[in-house]
């Protein structure tokens, strides 16, 4: 395929997963005083399988830039919810002008440090709660974290929590209670997301620029947050230009050094979107995926 062919469908790829209008949420809660502390709930609407529906906690990507917001991955959510599945969908800061010292400009910086892991830690913690409250037919014995991109990533980390490094804020005395993870062309590895420049550089961004990469990384990228007990596919489009195969390659191969098994799952002929797109067959793999690790 030539670079022009790659880049029209590319193009075409994205111009489909943002094509479908934003679906209003059933309920929407706070988890904190800022505005973007927020998670949107989605009751369930298809048949799914039997007794109380799983939840499906979706963390949305958009390079941890103010521009990508949840509102995007809405439909994705409520395509998930028309599978049976409850949806609780979390709002988290991304970057922002004058926010963050790792370059780019205004809305361009990739998330904020700590803020952006602040807000998926205290989400993660205030889900139980919540779920009860707005979810009312949902089982909360049985939750499968998924995301896509940079929620890939932060979905990743966020089931990482109890192996973080002794004395951080965000280290948990045990493993999240979830049925597993679902990771959809995550940034999972920052060594080679940052080598191959995945994002315009967003992953230094993320850590706050040159100065803070080596010290931050331990706390922030999951390869380095290994082995985590819990069980993880990761959902790859071997035609994705945006985080190339090698990222989520590299991810699982360093689970297997740990000792544990990840799931890859390659998509042929997939980019990056069609994984959250709901009229792309590869969404409907995702949605499979999630059943296999919820039902």
């Amino acid at each position: 395929m030539t670079d022009d062919v790659a880049a029209a469908r590319t193009a075409a790829e994205e111009e489909s997963a943002f094509s479908h209008a934003p679906v209003a949420p059933d309920a929407t809660a706070a988890y904190g005083d800022h505005p973007d502390q927020l998670i949107d709930f989605h009751l369930p609407r298809g048949e799914g399988g039997p007794g109380p529906a799983p939840v499906v906690v979706v963390l949305h990507g958009g390079a941890w830039r103010a521009p990508y917001d949840r509102r995007h991955i809405s439909p994705f959510a409520a395509f998930l919810a028309g599978r049976g599945f409850a949806v609780a969908s979390v709002e988290y800061r991304r970057g922002a002008e004058g926010v963050g010292d790792g370059g780019g400009d205004g809305d361009a910086v990739a998330g904020r440090w700590p803020d952006t892991f602040d807000d998926v830690a205290a989400a993660m913690d205030a889900l139980p709660a919540l779920i009860r409250e707005h979810l009312p037919r949902a089982d909360a014995r049985r939750v499968v974290l998924t995301g896509h991109s940079a929620g890939g990533h932060l979905a990743l980390w966020a089931a990482a929590r109890h192996v973080l490094p002794a004395g951080s804020a965000w280290r948990t005395a045990g493993p999240a209670p979830l049925r597993g993870v679902v990771a959809l062309a995550p940034i999972a590895d920052f060594a080679v997301a940052d080598k191959l420049g995945v994002c315009g550089g967003a992953v230094r961004q993320l850590l706050g620029g040159d100065d803070h990469f080596a010290e931050r990384r331990p706390y922030a990228d999951p390869a380095l947050l290994l082995p985590t007990g819990i069980a993880t596919t990761l959902v790859q489009g071997r035609a994705d230009g945006d985080v190339p195969q090698a990222v989520a390659e590299s991810y699982a191969e360093a689970a297997a050094k740990a000792g544990e098994v990840v799931g890859v799952t390659l998509l042929e002929d997939v980019g990056h979107f069609p994984l959250i797109d709901p009229v792309a067959d590869a969404c409907a793999v995702v949605a499979e995926e999630i059943a296999q690790l919820a039902w």
